[in-house]
């Protein structure tokens, strides 16, 4: 069936508009992904793409080319998944992206039980705190945290976390606790990526603008420094639980404490999600505990 190579990777390049993002789909290497294009460029006879050191784009002949292939490749693709449905054990690769912190505390760990569990399942993670394109690089999912950005990506709800606002004792032995949130300004604030803090009153979100003379793009390296007595820190409860429950963080503000901050999986809305991903992100659902 010669007629049918480089079909796919014609139309992941003409997805992601790009050969090293139809690579990273495709999980293969640039090189071949040219490869395949030109041979079936030869065999058909026409030009499907425009080629330049920037940017690649689709000729008259191959818009006309991947709108009648793509659906045949879509259909293809669910025979497959349909098939590989049935059987007893998932098999295959999956690839995500998470946050660094939570992914290394939470991600990670329930990723080598999911491993552990299905054998023929393999897992590669990307751990980042940017906002990766998950189309451009091929991944199947991205777990992220917090409100979500308007986007073409399709989301589901794994769980809910708690931000706490705490200090030391020894702080507040030094500077008082603050009463009301308006008191925040006469307090010393160790301030992560974000400037701004996070309060649910009335049923309402209100974000504060925050300043402080720490600053640190880590929740571990805020925590820290909230211990070691620097300041006030509002960080999610997988960074401060050991310390609050030990006593060497204090909270201040439970009342106002946002309890509906979310964690999501989110994939392509224009990728069938396999069923290895649904039983992945079902599993990664069922076992993150919520207030993270």
């Amino acid at each position: 069936m010669k007629y049918l190579e480089g079909i796919a990777e014609f139309c992941a390049v003409a997805e992601v508009g790009n050969f090293t993002g139809a690579a990273n789909k495709l999980d293969t290497s640039v090189a071949q992904i040219s490869r395949k294009v030109a041979s079936l460029e030869k065999q058909l006879g026409v030009k499907l793409l425009h080629r330049t050191t920037r940017s690649v784009s689709l000729t008259e002949a191959g818009t006309l080319y991947c709108e009648q292939a793509l659906p045949a490749l879509k259909a293809l693709e669910d025979a497959q998944l349909s098939v590989s449905a049935l059987q007893n054990s998932p098999q295959g690769l999956i690839k995500l992206t998470a946050p660094v912190a939570f992914g290394e505390a939470f991600i990670a760990p329930l990723l080598n039980a999911f491993m552990q569990k299905y054998s023929g399942i393999s897992v590669q993670c990307i751990f980042s705190n940017e906002k990766l394109d998950i189309v451009d690089m091929g991944l199947d999912l991205a777990i992220r945290i917090g409100k979500l950005e308007d986007s073409t990506l399709v989301a589901k709800k794994l769980s809910t976390r708690h931000l706490y606002v705490c200090a030391s004792e020894q702080y507040f032995k030094e500077n008082g606790r603050p009463k009301t949130l308006e008191d925040l300004k006469k307090h010393t604030l160790l301030v992560g990526s974000q400037p701004y803090w996070r309060f649910l009153v009335d049923k309402t979100i209100r974000a504060i603008p925050v300043q402080g003379r720490v600053r640190y793009n880590s929740g571990n390296a805020l925590c820290s420094a909230a211990i070691a007595g620097l300041g006030l820190a509002q960080l999610p409860g997988f960074y401060v639980r050991e310390a609050l429950a030990s006593g060497k963080l204090i909270e201040v503000f439970p009342q106002y404490k946002d309890k509906q901050e979310a964690i999501w999986a989110v994939f392509p809305s224009n990728r069938n999600v396999a069923p290895k991903i649904r039983l992945l992100v079902d599993f990664l659902a069922q076992h993150i505990v919520s207030d993270s």
